[in-house]
């Protein structure tokens, strides 16, 4: 179990090296294009390409958020609970959440073969649109898996295991 969580990690660990390449890409692209639009030549497609590794980033944030447990959650009422009560909730709210996460994952890559089918391409500088899609696919998959370690440890509580 233990060399599956470390697995999981280094794959969160991956995409979220890949959403800081796309951070940096986003101010460096931002940057240069401030500096050359004051010299009257601005970078064509910045604001296509920003937006590009926008999305990769905030697809790739997730997982990582996930793993440091980062997200906003109310639990106002759940901390009166029991442990185990606590584990019984954190359980099925862990199931009901790799279940949203691997119907995105199946649906974004179902619709990045139709984009790749049809065709479709940016705007401004033609680029292949379904190939981000795949990327917030992976996002959303690694996004899943980063789920299990959280439920197996919720079963453990919920079954008395340490």
């Amino acid at each position: 179990m233990e060399a599956i969580n470390r697995l999981i990690y280094k794959l969160v660990d991956w995409v979220k090296h890949l959403g800081g390449v796309a951070l940096v890409g986003m101010m460096t692209i931002t940057t240069l294009d401030v500096i050359t639009r004051y010299f009257g030549h601005p970078i064509f497609g910045a604001v296509e390409l920003v937006s590009f590794m926008a999305t990769i980033l905030l697809a790739c944030a997730m997982p990582m958020t996930h793993v440091e447990n980062g997200h906003v959650g109310v639990d106002l009422v759940v901390r009166l609970l029991s442990k185990r009560s606590q584990a019984l909730i954190d359980t099925i709210t862990g199931f009901l959440s790799l279940s949203l996460f691997a119907l995105i994952c199946w649906q974004c890559v179902l619709y990045a073969r139709t984009m790749k089918k049809t065709g479709e391409v940016s705007m401004s500088l033609q680029f292949p649109n379904y190939i981000f899609v795949y990327v917030v696919a992976v996002a959303f998959g690694v996004l899943g898996l980063a789920v299990l370690p959280q439920i197996f440890n919720n079963l453990r509580t919920l079954f008395g295991e340490k």
